[in-house]
């Protein structure tokens, strides 16, 4: 004989659809609060990466429908342009310049900073990290006036110091112009890095470094057995965002060089840019090509990412253990 199921069961089953309801309604009003940016990032982010790659098989200047293709003949045009592999090895120095001057510069910044005997630490932090706040294309407007040959502050400065003579050509000179590049680059996102890092320090516990204390461990021995160890997950991510930044610098180049003198300081971006927007040899964008350009460098920085996706996990396995 079957039991009858009990007044808590009924009631519990005649509450479920209101329930269930009410469920709907608060993932209904979560997906419509998503919905817009979700349109806007396949509009704007996933169908252009998906057509670069459409174009990057085609001959295509922009215009017109997709009716030349080429195949992967794009790939092989740009693997034997040298001008492509100058444009990559200087992506490369660059970044490498910018990440070896900002990463550790920051650090001992943000040491100092950190300390809470230091007055003013909130002025000072908000100076440094002005530079980031500006825009990239007025920095590097007024960084070329700065380091003009004939009327720039710095040789007018350096002039009446006695130490040149007369105008140094600093933009005018490729080896110059790209460490004038690397400098502006790692002034102009100097602060953010020093904020990773401020992020990182203020996460330490205190505790620990008291501990260090009584057991007779000084500043030297607290910073290399407590800080830098508890520092390098923090620090793979902060190498990691520092290194795919460092290879994008389109707006810095373009308004203070444009890739100059001839292709000099010229990086990836710029040369993709050159053609996709503008007219080479007097003729008519190449888009297929230029997208040929950004998928190669894009897969470059994507594997770049993996392996340091890949450091970041060996080190906070080690910090777990």
């Amino acid at each position: 004989m079957k039991s009858q199921p009990s007044a808590a069961a009924l009631s519990s089953d005649l509450y479920a659809p209101t329930r269930l309801s009410r469920s709907l309604k608060r993932k209904l009003w979560a997906y419509v609060f998503i919905f817009p940016q979700l349109v806007f990032f396949l509009v704007f982010t996933i169908y252009p990466i998906i057509m670069s790659y459409v174009y990057s098989l085609y001959d295509w200047h922009g215009i017109g429908p997709l009716s030349e293709f080429v195949g992967l003949n794009n790939f092989v045009d740009l693997i034997n342009d040298h001008i492509f592999w100058n444009a990559y090895k200087n992506s490369f120095i660059y970044m490498a310049g910018t990440v070896g001057l900002q990463l550790p510069l920051a650090l001992l910044l943000a040491i100092l900073l950190n300390n809470p005997k230091l007055k003013a630490r909130t002025f000072y932090r908000t100076v440094y990290f002005l530079p980031v706040v500006t825009t990239t294309a007025v920095t590097g407007a007024v960084m070329q006036n700065l380091f003009s040959t004939r009327n720039g502050a710095v040789n007018l400065i350096l002039m009446r110091l006695g130490i040149i003579e007369e105008g140094i050509n600093w933009l005018s000179n490729g080896e110059l112009a790209m460490w004038i590049l690397i400098f502006v680059g790692s002034w102009k996102w100097f602060g953010i890095k020093m904020v990773y890092w401020l992020a990182g320090l203020q996460s330490i516990p205190q505790d620990l470094y008291e501990a260090a204390k009584i057991d007779g461990a000084n500043r030297w021995n607290s910073f290399r057995h407590v800080t830098i160890p508890l520092l390098l997950p923090v620090g793979a991510v902060i190498l990691l965002l520092s290194i795919v930044e460092g290879l994008h610098a389109f707006d810095l180049i373009k308004v203070m060089t444009d890739g100059g003198p001839g292709f000099a300081t010229e990086l990836v971006d710029l040369y993709i840019y050159r053609y996709a927007f503008s007219s080479i040899g007097g003729g008519l964008p190449a888009v297929g090509y230029a997208s040929a350009a950004g998928i190669f460098f894009g897969l470059t920085v994507f594997f770049i990412s993996l392996v340091l996706g890949w450091l970041i996990r060996v080190t906070n396995r080690r910090k777990d253990a």
